[in-house]
């Protein structure tokens, strides 16, 4: 794609004399803020400027009170902070940069910024839309982000999470699938995944998938972070991938087409995607928390995007300082409502004639993890629907419910009571799941535990220099526990300079920041065999963290989230080395066997014994009202 020139801010001779040395916060109408850093000394580039659009969620700087000698600026959502004279972010450290305009000062004197940036890839080859019939266009929620789409006599499905869990086993479907999910899946047209978290990456899902229909056309985003750079460490055989360029139409046929867009804060992994069919557009933003970038396509048919937050360990996993349960009740609640705001601004900005929020319906469903569901409280698709309806009630808002089917046409045809647009799902569907057969999917995750890589210490440097995160001063303590994250006996507890990568027995004396990571066994050491990203561990609540200073360290977990080498570990070459070498014993859970014996000897012997019971409960029965009636 083209990039083109756009001048977006131009000031006068008298603005631009009057530029302070330093920052200058340019308010203009309609939102177009701009920050630009004067520096006469720099003869070079004197004038530094971006968009005043924090790259989180799109909050507004202000010069930072509490740090006005360094120039700083603080974003009034959520703190971080940026230095302008830089373009680079401070808090967190070591992450993002902020996109430069280009400064331009005419003969005159005048400054002028200019945007360097691509052309809405949606206006090429824009179509204008076309008569749809009842029925032609139809969306039937499945669950979370999974949506199926009747186009014509095409079928597309959205990001199918569908069976299992995801992030190891901290989550799990809020909702009951429609009970033909897998036949109607095996059967579509095409499947598009956004991203690599497994909530939009099944491979629980895609394992039934591909045994039905291993050959179903699956569309991805080009990302650096490919969607399916794990494929071969699932085992799972999907045959027709295909990896789309961003901002080009993908031709299906002549009435449907999509683009896949990606997202501005992290375009290395995230997407959304715009669907046109017959010059009607559906977009889903899915999890992007700047999608394109901000720039989005306006009066679009339908629009979907995620609305719940709690999709991190933060600050549900941390502990000590501050990290008292009602400071983390007063933090949820407070992200939470900034979130609501920030969707309804930008379904607001979009002003689709149907919105729908979805991508959020999750829920920490295992018993070990009932303290995260009772903190880890999320915004409800009503609330977000309510405040769309307060400030925009021209939109049309649609709280889906598994099996729920929405009509384009009937939605578009103002003759038609809209409410018959909606179908929901027949009295007596089951809406929420309360099976979801924890047992399976989690011995699936212990058989990691056993792995005979674990018998060698040495496992623990073969799997950092894997890894490839040093030169950093930060030492990790990472202590392997029970479902309870009490210390096993038998299990690893070790610590990891990252300076130099080294595995002291101690805290090195020097000045250093320290994390102290207490993970179930038996996502661990999956994470560990299998060379999966940190994401089971972090976002799936698999671990309990406290950090001296409590600095989040971006670099670190930008690492091993997103970072980390495409391809596994090479065990099988790490144990060639290590035969002959001493071994200890590699730590399993208790047999599952003897516990089965044992509810099964205390069943016999119930049916022993409750005879016996009623017998003794007769006798005192008895005695009572004996002595009663003597009185």
């Amino acid at each position: 794609m083209e990039q083109r020139s756009v001048e977006v801010l131009r000031l006068t001779t008298g603005e631009t004399a009057a530029l302070v040395t330093g920052v200058n916060l340019i308010r203009r109408e309609k939102g177009n803020n701009y920050i630009i850093y004067k520096d006469p000394r720099n003869s070079e580039e004197p004038y530094k400027a971006c968009r005043n659009i924090c790259k989180h969620q799109g909050g507004t700087f202000v010069k930072d009170v509490e740090d006005s000698t360094s120039g700083t600026l603080r974003c009034t959502k959520h703190g971080w902070k940026l230095d302008p004279s830089t373009m680079k972010y401070v808090n967190p450290p070591d992450s993002f940069i902020q996109e430069k305009l280009v400064p331009e000062v005419d003969e005159d004197g005048r400054l002028s910024l200019v945007e360097l940036s691509p052309p809405e890839p949606w206006d090429n080859d824009a179509r204008p839309p076309q008569t749809v019939q009842p029925g032609e266009v139809q969306l039937t929620f499945f669950a979370h982000a999974c949506m199926e789409l009747k186009l014509g006599d095409k079928t597309m499905f959205f990001d199918p999470w569908l069976t299992g869990p995801a992030f190891a086993r901290g989550w799990w479907l809020l909702h009951e699938p429609p009970a033909d999910w897998l036949e109607r899946l095996s059967r579509a047209d095409l499947i598009y995944i956004s991203h690599v978290h497994s909530d939009h990456l099944s491979y629980p899902t895609l394992a039934l998938l591909s045994e039905r229909n291993p050959n179903i056309p699956i569309y991805v985003g080009d990302t650096a972070m490919p969607v399916f750079c794990k494929l071969q460490q699932s085992g799972v055989k999907m045959n027709n991938i295909h990896v789309c360029s961003f901002g080009v139409w993908q031709e299906i046929n002549a009435d449907l087409r999509f683009m896949i867009l990606m997202d501005g804060v992290h375009p290395d992994m995230d997407t959304c995607i715009l669907v046109d069919y017959k010059g009607h557009l559906i977009l889903n933003t899915v999890d992007c928390t700047q999608p394109n970038g901000g720039r989005l396509p306006k009066n679009v048919d339908i629009m979907m995007s995620d609305f719940a937050g709690g999709a991190s360990g933060f600050p549900m996993t941390f502990s000590g300082g501050r990290y008292t349960d009602e400071w983390k009740a007063k933090f949820i609640a407070t992200e939470r409502k900034k979130l609501l705001y920030y969707k309804t601004q930008v379904v607001r900005d979009v002003n689709p004639k149907v919105y729908c929020p979805f991508a959020g319906y999750f829920v920490e469903a295992y018993p070990g993890d009932r303290y995260i569901r009772d903190t880890n409280t999320k915004n409800s698709g009503e609330q977000l629907n309510s405040l769309i309806n307060r400030y925009s009630d021209h939109i049309i808002t649609w709280t889906p419910q598994p099996g729920a089917i929405l009509d384009l046409a009937l939605i578009l045809d103002d003759t038609v009571d809209r409410r018959l647009a909606i179908v929901d799902p027949p009295l007596g569907t089951k809406i929420f799941k309360d099976s979801w057969d924890f047992d399976f999917y989690i011995d699936k995750i212990n058989e990691s535990i056993g792995s005979e890589i674990f018998a060698y210490p040495d496992w623990i440097r073969f799997y950092y220099e894997w890894a490839g995160f040093r030169d950093y001063n930060l030492v990790l303590r990472m202590i392997e526990t029970d479902e309870d994250f009490h210390p096993i006996e038998g299990g690893y507890d070790f610590l990891v300079d990252f300076q130099d990568l080294s595995f002291p027995e101690q805290r090195p004396n020097r000045e250093h920041a320290y994390l102290e990571i207490k993970n179930r066994i038996g996502v661990h050491r999956q994470t560990v065999l299998k060379g999966l990203f940190w994401d089971d561990l972090y976002i799936g609540f698999q671990n309990r963290i406290s950090r001296d200073p409590d600095n989040f360290h971006f670099k670190f977990w930008n690492h091993m989230q997103i970072l980390l080498p495409q391809r596994p570990p090479d065990w099988s070459g790490f144990l060639r080395k290590q035969r002959g070498k001493p071994t200890r014993a590699v730590w399993k859970p208790a047999d599952k066997s003897n516990s089965v014996a044992l509810l099964d000897m205390l069943f016999k012997a119930k049916a022993l014994l409750v005879p016996g019971i009623i017998a003794s409960l007769a006798t005192v029965v008895y005695m009572y009202f004996a002595l009663t009636i003597n009185r």
